[in-house]
């Protein structure tokens, strides 16, 4: 077996840990983002205040030290593996920037479809939930697309805990086979395809969604 496909194989498991932390992250980004984008907009004074400092300070703050937050300081409470505690974080950092992400698309919905859902008897709770979000998410997936591709990148970080994700991984078999252009090489093509895959996936659902004239 050539040294590239020994090399496949031991980065493999590597490659779904990698692919696990960036689903759980987007997928808990995607709803403290979406919460806090209606927080933002709708939201009366004292929760607008909280949506708008959850946004500022996260993203002001490196994902690294988020991550080391939640495995040193609160996992000494709560029982998280050090897998969880990098999901988590990915996810709490990532969920700012969707906040952005999906504020932008909220406004971007004309403020007459929300007159014209109370005006049916909509509560404004139902007016949200089934009429603006719908379109903001159909609006924000260009976006999304941007932010999938970070988070994917800063998967990597998790490694800082022990998480032996695809750079982790690279890592052990560059020190162990002293071939570190194979290992980081092959690691890189690997993120390379998840981008493009993953971009191409959201792409196909933006087309699903698109509005046809």
């Amino acid at each position: 077996m050539t040294p590239f496909f020994t090399m496949l194989q031991f980065l493999l498991p590597g490659l779904g840990v990698t692919v696990s932390v960036t689903l759980i992250a987007l997928g808990l980004g995607g709803c403290i983002g979406a919460l806090m984008a209606v927080f933002r907009v709708y939201g009366n004074p004292v929760v607008k205040g909280l949506a708008v400092s959850y946004s500022i300070v996260v993203r002001a703050v490196p994902v690294v030290v988020i991550i080391f937050i939640l495995f040193f300081v609160i996992s000494a409470f709560i029982d998280l593996s050090p897998f969880m505690s990098g999901a988590i974080a990915l996810g709490f950092a990532s969920g700012a920037y969707q906040t952005e992400i999906f504020r932008g698309a909220i406004l971007s919905v004309p403020r007459g479809q929300m007159t014209a859902a109370r005006g049916i008897g909509m509560s404004r709770a139902k007016a949200i939930r089934c009429i603006i979000l719908p379109q903001a998410f159909r609006v924000s997936i260009p976006s999304l697309i941007n932010e999938v591709t970070l988070v994917l990148k800063d998967s990597s970080l998790v490694f800082v805990i022990g998480v032996p994700e695809l750079m982790r991984r690279a890592q052990y078999a560059s020190a162990s086979t002293m071939e570190p252009l194979l290992a980081f090489g092959t690691a890189a093509c690997f993120y390379i395809l998840l981008t493009l895959t993953l971009s191409k996936l959201l792409e196909a659902v933006e087309k699903r969604f698109a509005v046809q004239f």
